[in-house]
């Protein structure tokens, strides 16, 4: 080693391809600073649900929104369709409640716009069941095709 060097410690630098280490540091010390896929497609969910909302208060009443992996299918079942939502009407003093089912959705989908048009056509056309009108009346961006 020549004189004028000087030797770097601290620094892991092996074969010249820059420090090592995680690429992205959370901007408050102990959070996640990378959002996992279910956080994601739970904020899509509410985004959507939130609009659906604002738009159908009056109508709506109370209902529970929610989102699970996976459907519970019965014994039975036959895999030619995998349900992507699930409905069930409230009776008494019990809400209504919409189920998404994450992966039978993210499974169909391969971008993030895919992802948003499916979700937003699940959730339409569930909460025009609720409400018992047309899917294109519950929201204009409702695309049947």
């Amino acid at each position: 080693m020549p004189d004028d060097a000087v030797p770097r410690r601290g620094i892991r630098d092996r074969r010249g391809r820059g420090p090592r280490g995680p690429g992205v540091r959370p901007a408050v010390p102990g959070t996640v600073a990378v959002r996992t896929r279910r956080q994601r497609f739970d904020d899509l969910v509410l985004d959507l649900v939130t609009d659906l909302e604002d738009r159908w208060s009056d109508r709506l009443g109370l209902v529970e929104f929610a989102v699970e992996d996976t459907p519970l299918v019965p014994d039975d079942w036959t895999p030619d369709s995998v349900p992507l939502a699930s409905l069930v009407r409230g009776a008494g003093g019990r809400p209504s409640r919409l189920v998404v089912f994450r992966r039978p959705i993210e499974h169909r989908c391969e971008t993030r716009s895919e992802l948003h048009a499916l979700l937003l056509t699940v959730l339409v056309e569930q909460v025009a069941e609720l409400l018992g009108c047309d899917p294109a009346d519950v929201d204009p961006r409702y695309d049947a095709d």
